[in-house]
């Protein structure tokens, strides 16, 4: 298949991109995910050109650090093969590209609505009448959780088809909290409005998409940064990697009754998402990260006080932690609960813990790497076997060690903040340009397309959750019903990131 390669952060011109028919655009692709493991979907869309639509499909090589990049021009009206039937990868983008577009396919075996877009083709399909699976059995019962949550999270709606206690079925329908993102990027001008939109796109991820933000919109514009910006950037994903593991291990807690654990862990999280209030004024570090410069410099001060909390923060950490994981009684709620084979994932393309809890080796500070990973931090990947809740508990617990030891790697040579003025970044014309960023959950990618004058016309974004809402749907099949509430906070899916 002729294809164009690139590596993360790269643009290239839009008309270097190969356009090929769409039967061998298909087996070109297909082709190369059915080579090695090591390769996935990181970005499937479409941009209309004129009365046809172009669709760009990005394939990640993890081996390689190398993303292969084709594209093929249809007619939305013609019915095409889909990809998922061969490739359960595809599965979400072809659902995205039939809701938006109108694309028909022959023989996709899931062609539902996504996440109701408000600029969807067809305006009749509501979320209030979505097509669950049903079942006739007189044998089998469906409960239905939502889409109000019983907590203080984002609506969601779980269908749990049942043999008692037992779950031989659970669909997920989203849409609930779907804002327009990709569409506000187009039509918000001003950089200070992207990068909001950025920070806003998962309120839990607010370092890793606006890193990823950033990281494309420099890209576009030819600005390189300095190593006092990656290095900014390298240090609060780890801060954010390190808050919100430490809060799912609270919630985990939560559901399985151990409150000991539940209120050590929250109350370790207060230091550290505390300490990025300090730093940018925010607990979740919005306003921090900022194409070409940054309104917060790091100082030595700053550095003595992370060390600081970091020190009381590790042996409580250590403690709660040999407590939790040697309880008999916490240990038979995670073990063998919630598995998901390594076949599976792979068929899924689920990324991040979903996919390293398997043994599937999916990070992109190593496989892709950005800002200081692969130079400063040369990152190895924890992986898992099990699939279980255990592994997926045991990848946070060994991500928190793993990132205090990169920050205080990344604190013995804290660089100089030089005083810049705000930086005149201007976009090329007809480029394409595609970021990766391994958030806390996993893979983000934004790929931007801008036109001749240099304005963005396609602004794409893929949160990790993308990938992984279907792990969780197959990871609680034949288990009981009671085991939903920690199967769903071992993955901590977002759900305003699926939706956009």
């Amino acid at each position: 298949m002729k294809d164009m390669t690139i590596h993360n952060n790269t643009t290239i011109a839009l008309n270097d991109i190969p356009k090929l028919n769409y039967d061998n655009f298909m087996e070109g692709n297909l082709g190369l995910l059915s080579e090695k493991p090591e390769r996935h979907c990181v970005l499937y869309f479409g941009c209309r050109e004129d009365e046809l639509l172009r669709l760009i499909c990005c394939l990640a090589d993890d081996e390689t650090h190398l993303i292969h990049i084709s594209s093929s021009l249809v007619n939305p009206s013609t019915v095409l093969p889909s990809f998922t039937a061969q490739n359960a990868n595809f599965e979400k983008f072809e659902r995205e590209l039939h809701e938006n577009f109108g694309l028909k396919y022959a023989d996709h075996p899931w062609l539902k609505p996504l996440r109701y877009a408000y600029n969807r083709l067809d305006l009749s399909q509501t979320v209030e009448n979505y097509p669950f699976c049903q079942s006739e059995s007189e044998e089998l019962h469906e409960v239905g959780v939502g889409p109000i949550h019983a907590g203080i999270i984002e609506p969601g709606h779980f269908r749990f088809i049942c043999n008692g206690e037992q779950i031989m079925h659970l669909e997920i329908q989203l849409g609930y909290q779907h804002r327009g993102i990709e569409q506000l990027f187009l039509e918000k001008k001003k950089l200070l409005e992207r990068t909001t939109l950025a920070e806003n796109i998962a309120g839990d991820t607010t370092i890793g998409h606006t890193t990823a933000f950033v990281n494309l919109w420099e890209s576009l514009c030819g600005f390189t940064p300095d190593r006092s910006l990656s290095f900014a950037r390298t240090l609060a994903q780890e801060l954010e990697r390190i808050a919100i593991h430490t809060g799912d291990l609270s919630g985990v807690c939560t559901d399985i009754g151990y409150q000991l654990g539940h209120s050590v862990y929250g109350r370790l999280r207060t230091p550290i998402i505390n300490f990025m209030q300090e730093w940018s004024g925010n607990r979740f570090g919005k306003g921090l990260i900022r194409a070409g410069k940054i309104n917060y410099p790091f100082t030595p001060e700053l550095a003595e006080r992370l060390q600081a909390i970091l020190k009381a923060y590790e042996p409580d950490f250590d403690e709660i932690t040999e407590m939790f994981f040697h309880l008999l009684s916490t240990l038979s709620r995670m073990e063998k609960t919630g598995v998901v084979s390594y076949e599976k994932v792979l068929e899924i393309g689920t990324v991040g813990m979903s996919a390293r809890m398997s043994g599937l080796n999916r990070d992109i500070r190593t496989s892709h790497p950005y800002n200081l990973y692969g130079s400063t931090i040369v990152h190895e990947p924890i992986l898992k076997h099990h699939g279980d809740v255990y592994s997926r508990v045991q990848i946070r617990k060994q991500e928190i060690k793993q990132s205090i030891g990169y920050i205080r790697t990344l604190l013995e040579n804290v660089p100089e903040f030089p005083k810049t003025e705000n930086p005149i970044l201007t976009a090329g014309g007809d480029i394409f340009v595609l970021s990766l960023v391994e958030g806390w959950r996993g893979e983000i990618c934004h790929a931007a397309i801008t036109d001749a004058s240099g304005n963005l016309i396609v602004y794409k974004i893929k949160d990790p959750s993308h990938h992984n809402w279907m792990a969780l749907a197959e990871a609680v099949q034949n288990n009981e019903i009671s085991d939903f509430p920690i199967c769903n906070k071992s993955f901590n899916l977002s759900y305003s990131g699926h939706d956009l």
